[in-house]
């Protein structure tokens, strides 16, 4: 136990001061979905009604929670990259050959990223007001709830991906194939709601849908038992992944 906390401490603090060290990355992390945020919703918020919505928000106001969503994936699943240099390196051999379950380095890995992710996610909320979300208004535990589970299940997905892949080449073509499609058919980008059939029953296969719906309703101050019914979806997507992880790293292999 002690030995399998040990490896988890030490690859989340890795995590961790790869993200103090590397100011490009935190800034072009922030920088693309801002850049994003501003260019789409100042030229669709004067054409952009919510479905259902008679004076719903512009544009602007309503893409803001898909960007945040958009950022805490692209830099949780970013994260697990380290997976294939760690392995370059040499310092994931040592990791497995100390004592300790090899579950724990899948779950070490899976908490660093999804905390560099958080990080990421909490300092694009400090702009909420300027997209029209009052602080007094948010619901903080749905929305922090949203964020957490949404960056766990992710990063974990990451690392059963990564693990298996021996190129960062490689592994930036598979992500993105992978993470721009399920982003985009989540509702961040356009409402799934009026949208053909088929991506409305995709979207439903989605989890980043039921994140997105979430932390959308927690910004809107939407209360919590209503937002229950997507968390627990988002919650047994998030238990799939970790058990995936973990049965990964278990199974050998590097």
């Amino acid at each position: 136990m002690k030995a399998g906390l040990a490896v988890f401490n030490v690859l989340v603090r890795r995590d961790l001061r790869l993200f103090v060290t590397r100011k490009s990355r935190v800034i072009g992390a922030l920088a693309q979905p801002l850049v994003f945020w501003v260019i789409l919703g100042a030229g669709l918020s004067p054409t952009f009604a919510v479905p259902g919505a008679a004076n719903g928000p512009d544009y602007f106001t309503w893409f803001f929670p898909g960007v945040v969503m958009m950022m805490l994936l692209f830099t949780s699943i970013s994260a697990t990259m380290s997976v294939i240099e760690d392995r370059h390196q040499g310092f994931l051999q040592g990791v497995l050959a100390a004592p300790g379950p090899r579950s724990a380095v899948a779950l070490g890995k899976t908490a660093g990223g999804a905390v560099v992710g958080m990080i990421h996610a909490v300092l694009l909320l400090l702009l909420a007001p300027l997209a029209g979300y009052a602080f007094h208004d948010v619901n903080w535990i749905s929305a922090f709830l949203a964020l957490v589970l949404a960056a766990t299940g992710m990063t974990a997905l990451g690392f059963v991906i990564a693990w298996k892949l021996d190129s960062s080449a490689g592994y930036h073509v598979v992500m993105s194939l992978v993470l721009l499609p399920l982003w985009i058919v989540s509702g961040a980008l356009f409402p799934i709601s009026g949208t053909h059939a088929v991506m409305a029953f995709t979207a439903k296969l989605n989890p980043i849908a039921y994140a997105v719906t979430s932390l959308r309703a927690g910004l809107s101050g939407t209360p919590l038992m209503e937002t229950l019914p997507d968390l627990g979806i988002l919650t047994a997507f998030v238990a799939v992944a970790l058990f995936a992880a973990a049965r990964t790293a278990r199974k050998g292999g590097i």
